[in-house]
C-alpha cells in the first residue's frame, strides 16, 4: 500500500514490509479453516469458477451501453442533422451514465446487501459476491459515471444510494470507497482525488473488513490511503500521499503526512 520495495534485491520467504522508505512490518498468524483458505474443496473450486464467469455479466452491459449510445445519436443523426446529433450527444450521455450508477446501485444490494464489519475467508460467497458488485463499479460506474460527476452532490447521492454515510457539504473525488455500508464521511469532509477509503484488508487469505471514519471538515489529501478501524478527527487533514494505518484515531485539528504518516510540519 504506497510501499517501496527493500533496498536488497528481493525480500525472504515470510517477511512483510511497509512504507516508503520500507520498514519491517510484524504480522501475527491467524487461525482459520484451511478449506476455506489454502486448501479448497473441488466443490468450491467450482462454484468460485462459475462466480468468475458472472464477471461477464457488466462487461456485457457496459459493451451494450456503448452500442446504445452509438445507435442512439446515429439513429437521432438520420432524422434530424449532425447539429442536433451534437447537441444532444451530452444529454445521452448522461443518462447512459445515469443507467450505469442504476445498475450498479441494484447490483451491489443484489450480491451482497447491507455489508458490516467482520472476517470472511478467501473461499466464501461474500468475498466472490464482493468482488463481482466492485466489478460493475470499475466496469460501468467509473468509466460512465463519477468521474462527470465526481466532486458534484450527485456523486454523494450515488454513495448514500449504495450505503454510504454522507454528510452535508462533503466533497469526494473519487470512486474508491470499496465497501460503501463501512464509510462515515462528516459535514464538510473531503476526499481528494486518487484516494482509497479502504474498509477491507486481506491478511492469510481471511478478510477483514471495518469502518472508516472522516469526521466533520476532516481531509484526506490526494492519492492517500486510509485503512479499515481508522478515523480522521474534526478538522485534521491528512496530505498527500499518505497512509493513514489501520486502526489509527487522528485528533481534531492536526495535520498527518507520510507512509505511514507522521506530525506534518509546515514550518520546516
Amino acid at each position: 500500500m504506497l510501499s517501496a520495495a527493500p533496498r536488497r534485491k528481493r525480500a525472504q520467504k515470510g517477511e512483510s514490509w511497509l512504507g516508503s522508505p520500507p520498514a519491517p512490518l510484524r504480522r501475527a498468524a491467524g487461525e482459520a479453516d484451511s478449506g476455506r483458505t489454502y486448501d479448497p474443496p473441488a466443490r468450491l473450486k467450482v462454484a468460485r469458477a462459475l462466480v468468475e464467469l458472472a464477471r461477464l455479466v457488466p462487461q456485457t452491459l457496459a459493451a451494450l451501453l456503448y452500442a446504445g449510445v452509438a445507435y442512439a445519436l446515429i439513429v437521432i443523426w438520420e432524422a434530424t442533422d449532425l447539429l442536433v446529433a451534437a447537441l444532444v450527444t451530452g444529454p445521452v450521455l448522461a443518462a447512459a451514465g445515469a443507467v450505469a450508477a442504476g445498475i450498479t446501485v441494484v447490483a451491489k444490494w443484489l450480491l451482497v446487501g447491507r455489508i458490516r464489519a467482520g472476517s470472511h475467508p478467501l473461499w466464501s460467497w461474500f468475498v466472490w459476491a464482493n468482488e463481482l458488485a466492485d466489478t460493475f463499479v470499475e466496469v460501468l460506474a467509473a468509466p460512465w459515471f463519477t468521474g462527470a460527476v465526481s466532486g458534484t452532490p450527485v456523486l454523494n447521492l450515488w454513495f448514500r444510494a449504495l450505503g454510504a454515510r454522507i454528510g452535508r457539504g462533503v466533497w469526494i473525488e473519487t470512486h474508491w470507497l470499496p465497501e460503501t455500508d463501512l464509510v462515515e464521511l462528516g459535514d464538510g469532509a473531503t476526499v481528494n482525488a486518487g484516494t482509497v477509503v479502504q474498509t477491507h484488508l486481506f491478511h492469510d487469505r481471511v478478510l477483514a473488513l471495518d469502518t472508516v471514519t472522516l469526521r466533520r471538515g476532516a481531509t484526506l489529501g490526494p492519492n492517500s490511503v486510509i485503512l479499515p478501524a481508522a478515523a480522521i478527527g474534526r478538522h485534521a487533514v491528512v496530505g498527500p500521499v499518505s497512509l493513514v494505518m489501520r486502526g489509527e484515531s487522528l485528533p481534531d485539528k492536526t495535520l498527518w503526512i507520510g507512509n505511514p504518516i507522521g506530525p506534518w510540519d509546515q514550518a520546516g
